[in-house]
Order: structure tokens, then C-alpha cells, then sequence
């Protein structure tokens, strides 16, 4: 009988996880004692080593915004997993267990099991682990209903009484929320926006959440920025009144939105409504995609049945009309 060590808490004791890669690992060698030896592979690191290797090599390549969140979950929520197990023995198994463990937290899991696939693809890359051996592959995420709010008319109506009725100290505020509802721009793009990407009638915007993206302006949009004074290139177009830095869009929203009786509506949601305020003009998925910045027809295809919806109106419309003609309506 083989002992891996002592259980329990005491130092040097071995966790569940790294108890179960140990005894692979012994398998392993018990199974291949007898073989011809093969060439010496290059050592393989813990987990919570390789994190630091990889993000040497790899997290330069990340936006920063990117490289701060990424950071978080690989501290916060894998190395204390997967820290004390080599890379090559992280198995399959090892990630449902830890996706078992993330039920009460699915938002966080679905946004680092990716962080832990390219570190895995990286491992690959080293020779740490063998090709085509990355244990996220078949992985399921967790579905996740996410709230979608579309203003109505009569929101619309109210939220356009609320801007014009309040006043703000900085006077950015309310041209940057109009920006918002008439670009359908995420609120970020505008917080972020200086001078030098407002070349009308677009916006340039050299980084973006999916990239280099072009924001077309209408002439509501246009006007909102023609109204007011042009500064340095460098300067931002919606800067925070008493700091350094970008205006806080979210913090004022929740202002803007009780006035209008809107409590339930995010900031996010203004996107929501102008994709929905397109197809109702009979605007193609395709083209809001584009109007949206979004990379993937996917991204746009979550408005899919708000097209269905106005089609099948519009087809009741049409065989109320025909039936008319017909003498069979009632």
C-alpha cells in the first residue's frame, strides 16, 4: 500500500484535488515501470507556478481592463483550486468538480473557465501538457436568463421629461445619457470618448470591447455634440466635474431614473432599446449588428424574436385586412 500523505489540515496534509492527481501520477508510472524509458520531458510546474509563467508570457497581449479582471479570477478563483496540482494532471474531471463547487456563483464561472482554457491551450504550447489534451473542451457553461428591459413609448416619453426637467452640477451629463439612447453605444464607449475619435458623422473609436469600432451618428447625435465646445484632441468629450477622469454615466443614471419612474431599467438597457427601436423600423439583424459594433452575428441574434414578434403582427394585420375583403370577419 501506498501512502501520498497525511489528510486533514495540518501542514504538509494533501487536499482532495491534489491527493486525486498524485494518485494518477503513481498510476501512471506503476503502468509504464516496465516500458522502455522515453526521452526526459521538461519538469512540470504546479498550477499555481505556471499562472505566473503564463501571465509573464501572455497577459501583455490583454487589454488592460482585460488584464485587471483576468488577474482577479486567476487569483481569487483558480489558484486556490487548482494551485497545488501539476498542469498535466489537471483532468476533465478536476474542472466539472470545480464547476460543481461555482453553482451559487455561475456568472463568475462562465467568465474564467475561459481564462483557464487558453491557460491550458498555453500549457500545450510549453509542453507542459500533451496536445489536444485540454480538459475545458466539452466543459458546459451555466445558462443564465439575462434580463433584457425594452423602454416602451411611453417610457421613452417619460425618461425624455425627466433629461429635460433636471438639472445636473456638471453639464456633461445630460448630452452624454442623449449620446447613449441615440447611438445605442455601450456607456463606457462614451465615458471614454475624447476629441481626436469624433470625426462626424462617426465616431472612430480605436479600442472598443470588441475591438476597433465605428459609431455612426444621426443627426440627433450630431447635434448633441456640434452643441459643444471642441477641446484638445486628448481631451475627453465627457469629462467628471471635481477629478481626473471620465464621468461617472451610472452614478447619475440612477437619478435620471427614478425621476422617470424607471427603477428597473439599466443604463445597459438603452442598448437593448435602440436594437429593439430598429427592428421595429424594420432594420435587418445584420445591419443593427454593425450599428451595435458587435463581432458576432450571434451577439445580434439575441434580438431575433423581437423581429419574430413584429412579423407575426404584421401577418395578422395582413389576414385581418384579407379577410375583410373576403366578407368573413366578424
Amino acid at each position: 500500500m501506498v501512502t501520498l500523505g497525511r489528510a486533514g489540515v495540518a501542514a504538509g496534509a494533501l487536499g482532495a484535488p491534489a491527493a486525486r492527481a498524485a494518485a494518477r501520477r503513481l498510476l501512471i508510472r506503476a503502468t509504464l515501470a516496465d516500458l522502455p524509458s522515453a526521452p526526459e520531458q521538461k519538469k512540470v510546474p504546479l498550477f499555481v507556478d505556471f499562472a505566473e509563467e503564463f501571465w509573464t508570457d501572455y497577459s501583455p497581449h490583454w487589454k488592460p481592463s482585460t488584464r485587471t479582471s483576468s488577474r482577479s479570477r486567476i487569483d481569487q478563483l483558480l489558484i486556490p483550486h487548482f494551485g497545488e496540482l501539476p498542469v498535466d494532471m489537471i483532468a476533465r474531471s478536476d474542472i466539472n468538480r470545480w464547476r460543481d463547487t461555482m453553482t451559487k456563483r455561475e456568472g463568475s464561472f462562465n467568465r474564467t473557465i475561459p481564462i483557464m482554457s487558453v491557460m491550458m491551450q498555453y500549457a500545450e504550447k510549453l509542453g507542459y501538457r500533451a496536445k489536444c489534451s485540454n480538459p475545458c473542451r466539452g466543459v458546459s457553461r451555466f445558462k443564465r436568463e439575462l434580463p433584457e428591459r425594452y423602454l416602451s413609448a411611453d417610457e421613452y416619453r417619460r425618461l425624455g421629461r425627466a433629461l429635460a426637467n433636471h438639472e445636473f452640477a456638471n453639464p456633461f451629463v445630460i448630452p452624454a445619457l442623449l449620446l447613449l439612447v441615440y447611438t445605442g453605444a455601450r456607456a463606457s464607449e462614451i465615458a471614454t470618448l475624447r476629441w481626436r475619435y469624433v470625426q462626424i458623422p462617426r465616431l472612430a473609436l480605436p479600442d472598443s470591447k470588441t475591438g476597433p469600432k465605428t459609431i455612426y451618428l444621426n443627426p440627433q447625435a450630431i447635434e448633441i455634440l456640434s452643441g459643444l465646445d471642441r477641446r484638445a484632441d486628448d481631451q475627453l468629450v465627457f469629462p467628471a466635474l471635481h477629478r481626473e477622469g471620465p464621468i461617472n454615466l451610472g452614478e447619475h443614471w440612477i437619478r435620471i431614473r427614478r425621476k422617470a419612474a424607471l427603477p428597473d431599467v439599466r443604463l445597459h438597457d438603452l442598448r437593448h432599446s435602440f436594437a429593439s427601436a430598429a427592428i421595429a423600423k424594420g432594420i435587418p439583424l445584420a445591419t443593427i449588428g454593425k450599428l451595435l459594433g458587435h463581432a458576432l452575428p450571434e451577439t445580434t441574434a439575441r434580438y431575433a424574436h423581437l423581429a419574430d414578434d413584429i412579423i407575426s403582427e404584421s401577418a395578422d394585420r395582413i389576414c385581418s385586412s384579407l379577410a375583410g375583403a373576403l366578407g368573413i370577419a366578424a
